[in-house]
């Protein structure tokens, strides 16, 4: 009895390791997929997008590694940023400056990508590891049948570089490429028809300008602020199909940790927000299965590996 209660506990154990492994993954077949899942008018599936790909101890931001961890948790959008090298190469990295993330200093406009290869990432503690600044050809081909992108331009970076990236990776089905206005869409729009685009959309005459200006609304993912707005953008913004982005990192992730018990996200997702682009993996990923699971809320999407 005392060997078949040591071997019913060790299964237990390997039970519990093995599925702590499981990965969620997004997939979508092509951009008619993507545009389907995306669209309001139907029921929608929401998620959280990690904001510079979900850090956490031991993870550093817009890292490889990172991005893989975080679909240990949820399905997930990851939202990262591009910059480019003194050489042109396009590199994963938010800050202008290697000082804070990684063990090098200065410019990262002053290094090739070979020479950015010399230095290691930092976590948000400041510990160093061994993961390295990847490429965004790295982490398009790495997304496949993963996860859902958001890609931020820093400044300097051409929009036709980015789509020359998803097309030679085949990333069309996977990628959102972020704007900031109107013009920055309708040229992303002009660039690269068939893409879904990030804009900027806090009400119903921002919309109608991208409208004017030639982007659709089948194209578009609205990112609605920092701030929750008001219950009737989110729903004249769904009545044209249009998912919406709200952006928690900052005022709202301090709120919700500050008030665990309060379900922030929760309330956040039941006002109409569809992705909420979050620094806090864990507890608003929690709160996402807690809301799906009461709205009884699945997706063929959704991959369980």
């Amino acid at each position: 009895m005392k060997q078949f209660n040591l071997l019913l506990i060790a299964a237990c154990l390997f039970s519990f390791s093995a599925g702590a492994q499981h990965k969620q993954y997004l997939t979508f077949k092509n951009t008619k997929d993507l545009q389907s899942f995306l669209n309001t008018k139907k029921t929608t599936f929401p998620l959280i997008s990690v904001h510079r790909g979900g850090p956490m101890k031991g993870f550093p931001e817009n890292c490889l590694e990172t991005f893989e961890n975080a679909t240990s948790f949820q399905p997930v959008v990851i939202e990262f940023d591009v910059a480019l090298s003194k050489d042109s190469a396009l590199v994963i990295m938010h800050d202008d400056k290697l000082d804070r993330t990684t063990t090098g200093t200065g410019l990262i406009g002053n290094y090739t990508y070979a020479e950015l290869q010399s230095v290691n990432l930092k976590d948000n503690e400041g510990t160093e590891t061994s993961f390295k600044i990847p490429t965004l050809d790295q982490v398009l081909n790495w997304g496949k049948n993963k996860v859902l992108f958001t890609i931020d331009l820093k400044e300097g970076v051409p929009y036709a570089r980015i789509i020359d990236a998803v097309r030679k990776t085949h990333s069309e089905s996977n990628s959102i490429i972020i704007t900031y206005n109107a013009n920055q869409a309708a040229e992303l729009h002009k660039l690269a028809p068939d893409l879904m685009i990030s804009a900027t959309v806090k009400g119903k005459a921002d919309l109608e300008r991208l409208n004017r200006m030639g982007v659709p609304n089948n194209r578009i993912v609205a990112f609605v602020g920092v701030s929750e707005p008001d219950k009737a953008v989110y729903q004249y913004l769904h009545s044209k199909g249009i998912s919406c982005i709200l952006g928690t990192m900052g005022n709202l992730d301090k709120r919700a940790a500050a008030n665990p018990n309060k379900k922030v996200y929760y309330t956040l997702l039941a006002n109409g927000a569809n992705i909420l682009s979050s620094d806090s993996l864990q507890q608003a990923g929690n709160e996402l299965d807690l809301y799906r699971a009461d709205k009884k809320l699945s997706s063929r999407n959704v991959k369980i590996k």
